[in-house]
Formats: C-alpha cells, sequence, structure tokens
C-alpha cells in the first residue's frame, strides 16, 4: 500500500472530522452534545486507517475548541471506540454494523461521562450525575454514530466507494 495514499485517507478523515465539529460546535460539546463528526466513527468499518483519522481529528478539534483535559481523554475514548469499530466490523445485522456502531456510544458514554462528571462538573460527583451524563453523551452517540454513521457506511458501500478506505 502507498504511504503517502494512507497518508493522505488519514488526513482526509481528520480535517474533516475537525472541519464538523468546528462548524457545529455549539452542539459538538457539552454535557449534551450531538457530535455529528462522531458518524465518521464507523469509517474503520471500511478500512484501517480510518481509526487513525477519527482519532487525530477528534484530538484537533478537542485541542482547538475544548481542552488539553479533553483532548487526551477524549481522544483516548475515540481511538478505542475506533479500534472496537474496527474489531467487529463483519459483524452485520440486517447488512448494517449496529454492532460497531454501538462501540462510540459505549465508549463515549462512559468515558466522556466520568470525565464531564469528575472534571467538569462544579458540584461534587455522584453516581446520578454520572449517569445523567453517561445518558446524555450515549444519546448523542446513537443520532451520531448509530443513526447517521449507518447511513454514511451505507451509502459508501452501496455506491461501491469502498476502494477508497482500503
Amino acid at each position: 500500500m502507498n504511504k503517502n495514499l494512507r497518508l493522505a485517507r488519514v488526513a482526509m478523515i481528520a480535517a474533516l472530522y475537525t472541519a464538523i465539529c468546528l462548524v457545529f460546535a455549539p452542539i459538538s460539546y457539552g454535557p449534551v452534545q450531538i457530535r455529528l463528526a462522531e458518524a465518521l466513527c464507523l469509517l474503520p468499518v471500511l478500512g484501517i486507517d480510518a481509526i487513525l483519522g477519527v482519532t487525530v481529528g477528534c484530538f484537533l478539534s478537542n485541542i482547538i475548541a475544548s481542552s488539553p483535559i479533553d483532548a487526551v481523554i477524549g481522544t483516548f475514548a475515540t481511538f478505542l471506540a475506533a479500534l472496537a469499530t474496527y474489531k467487529f466490523r463483519g459483524v452485520r445485522t440486517f447488512g448494517l454494523p449496529i454492532l460497531s456502531s454501538m462501540m462510540p456510544v459505549i465508549f463515549n458514554g462512559l468515558i466522556i461521562g466520568a470525565e464531564i462528571t469528575f472534571l467538569f462538573m462544579g458540584t461534587p460527583a455522584t453516581w446520578a450525575i454520572f449517569f445523567m451524563n453517561m445518558l446524555t453523551v450515549a444519546a448523542g452517540e446513537v443520532i451520531s454514530c448509530v443513526i447517521l454513521g449507518n447511513l454514511i457506511v451505507k451509502t459508501i458501500e452501496k455506491n461501491k466507494l469502498t476502494r477508497y478506505f482500503s
């Protein structure tokens, strides 16, 4: 595989992720968030280079518009979710990678929910607050990954564009 092609693929995914986050910044950050760029977290289903692409995009988005803490923790959550998404890429339900699309929901719900609860709340952390933050982040991930992400993957596969990802 051509290293320049792989680097370009990673850079394009990272740039797209970052641009989407910044354009939709008001809804991309905080305890109640619908980070539309997270739909790209399903691209590892199509190729391994997307793991690094969404990870770098998440890091850039968080370092620019959020905080250094979120750049580390949020990027870690995205990286783990992207790895798991890739791992389950072959599991399909009705032709869709539903299990893969649940990976960002689970990892971000737990990790980002904990991050918000323990590092960014102005009140003492409780299990109830953690649970609420986990649910709100996970709900946004369902919209972005399960709904929008599956739509993107289905569109790419239907139009035989998968060759651009592997």
